[in-house]
């Protein structure tokens, strides 16, 4: 691996996916779920960051190409978990379907890509599925910020933050959704030429 700063910054991202579920392991509510909301904040500002200075300063490489993907689906597929698992009973069912249409997605996605090998670059990422993946950042941040007003006896905090981020959430769901259906959709010619 090319040690540069793109890809440091990738490789500190996808292990702080993991790190949030440690949050919840080893801190009490409300401090899990602010280091988890600033963890959360910071490695998401850094998929920005790194895609920005790897073209800036040329220093794309492939190792960074295939572990940014990686990174971000880690990040969105643990704080789904995490955000599933310990939100309050009145969220949880309103969380559980946009959180597994998510979840799908990007495993059949990362299916479809290894299945397609060498054509796998038909499969690039498209600008509506880098809004998704902002979106999904947003909605999980604003759910993470939930936590905490409702740990400190915020009921109008809470409510706000929580109801924002179902919004959201869905949205992100639905952008998630489409743009699944899209790459499926360039993929079936070389489906066909596979089977």
């Amino acid at each position: 691996m090319i040690w540069n700063l793109p890809n440091i910054l990738t490789l500190l991202r996808l292990l702080a996916a993991p790190a949030l579920a440690v949050m919840f392991l080893y801190f009490d509510r409300p401090y899990a779920d602010w280091f988890a909301l600033i963890l959360f904040a910071g490695a998401s500002i850094t998929d920005w960051i790194d895609g920005y200075l790897a073209r800036a300063w040329k220093q794309e490489t492939k190792m960074g190409a295939m572990l940014d993907p990686i990174a971000d689906k880690a990040m969105v597929v643990i704080a789904l978990m995490i955000l599933v698992g310990y939100s309050h009973e009145h969220w949880t069912p309103w969380l559980v379907l946009p959180a597994t249409v998510i979840l799908f997605r990007e495993v059949f996605v990362s299916g479809l890509r290894e299945f397609l090998g060498d054509v796998a670059g038909t499969l690039k990422v498209t600008k509506l599925a880098k809004w998704k993946t902002t979106l999904q950042m947003v909605a999980i941040a604003v759910l993470f910020a939930q936590g905490i007003f409702e740990h400190y006896g915020n009921a109008t905090g809470a409510s706000w933050t929580g109801n924002a981020g179902l919004v959201l959430i869905w949205i992100a769901a639905a952008l998630t959704l489409i743009t699944g259906v899209d790459y499926l959709r360039k993929a079936m010619p070389h489906l066909k030429e596979t089977s």
